[in-house]
């Protein structure tokens, strides 16, 4: 019988630009805005060549896309959290960390305002 050694991978995806409508302000509602996602996911895996056996971060693209395409969403933590959910929906992912930036939140005297999470199994 020969012993499998099994590898906690970090799959990420830095970067990722979506439009979203956004915001608790009266002018930001039925408004579109620019959010930058980041987003690590812990995943077990072997040495294995085979995508099946990995999470495809093109899964992460996909489900920010999603989440920003749901309609309107009050709050950045509730954007990470909804996308944090649906990385962890794959029952290989043991923990996500969603950071979303609002680049247009603190405009011109910010870069971006946002939030970074980390949601875990267990």
């Amino acid at each position: 019988m020969t012993e499998t050694t099994l590898i906690s991978s970090k799959v990420f995806v830095t970067g990722v630009k979506v439009q979203a409508e956004i915001g608790v302000y009266r002018h930001e509602i039925g408004r579109v805005q620019p959010l930058i996602v980041d987003v690590e996911l812990d995943v077990p895996t072997d040495a294995s060549d085979r995508l099946a056996d990995t999470f495809n971060y093109e899964a992460i693209l996909q489900a920010a896309q999603e989440v920003a395409a749901g309609g309107h969403i009050h709050l950045v933590e509730t954007f990470a959290h909804r996308l944090a959910d649906r990385c962890l929906a794959d029952p290989r992912v043991t923990r996500a960390r969603v950071r979303v930036e609002k680049p247009l939140a603190l405009a011109p005297d910010a870069v971006a305002a946002g939030v970074d999470i980390t949601v875990g199994r267990g």
